[in-house]
């Protein structure tokens, strides 16, 4: 798997959002000793979590019209998103946005599992800087 700066290295990354990412972000880091490893703007911050990592995102609302849960999701890194993302749209998944390949060098797809959990799969496709799309590292 390609190795890409703007993502982090573990194959599942779980995604949680607060209504202050910053807020969250000092808290998880004096509590549980995480450390960040990509701030985003102010509203998403990847954080080292020893040989793993989580991503904070900002909340937004309590859910959106379809049903997908928001406040938490599941990001896994696969080899090729596009064929993926083919094997479940054929076994029926709820597809919520087709592969689409993004600045910081990673193409991904999301969809709907059967429970409403909002899933993203994403595939390095290029070693990206933070800073080159507007990211600023930390700890990678």
């Amino acid at each position: 798997m390609l190795v890409n700066r703007s993502v982090p290295k573990c194959t599942v990354i779980p995604e949680l959002a607060y209504a202050d990412v910053g807020e969250a972000a000092a808290w998880l880091s004096k509590v549980f000793g995480f450390t960040v490893r990509i701030r985003i703007g102010n509203h998403r911050i990847q954080m080292n979590v020893g040989d793993g990592a989580i991503v904070l995102t900002e909340r937004r609302g309590g859910g959106d019209d379809d049903g997908v849960d928001v406040a938490h999701a599941v990001m896994v890194r696969v080899e090729d998103a596009r064929a993926h993302h083919d094997r479940a749209k054929a076994e029926g998944a709820k597809i919520l946005r087709p592969p689409t390949d993004f600045p910081y060098g990673e193409r991904q797809y999301n969809v709907q599992d059967l429970g409403g959990h909002f899933w993203t799969f994403t595939q390095s496709i290029e070693d990206v800087q933070p800073e080159e799309w507007g990211g600023e590292s930390g700890e990678l």
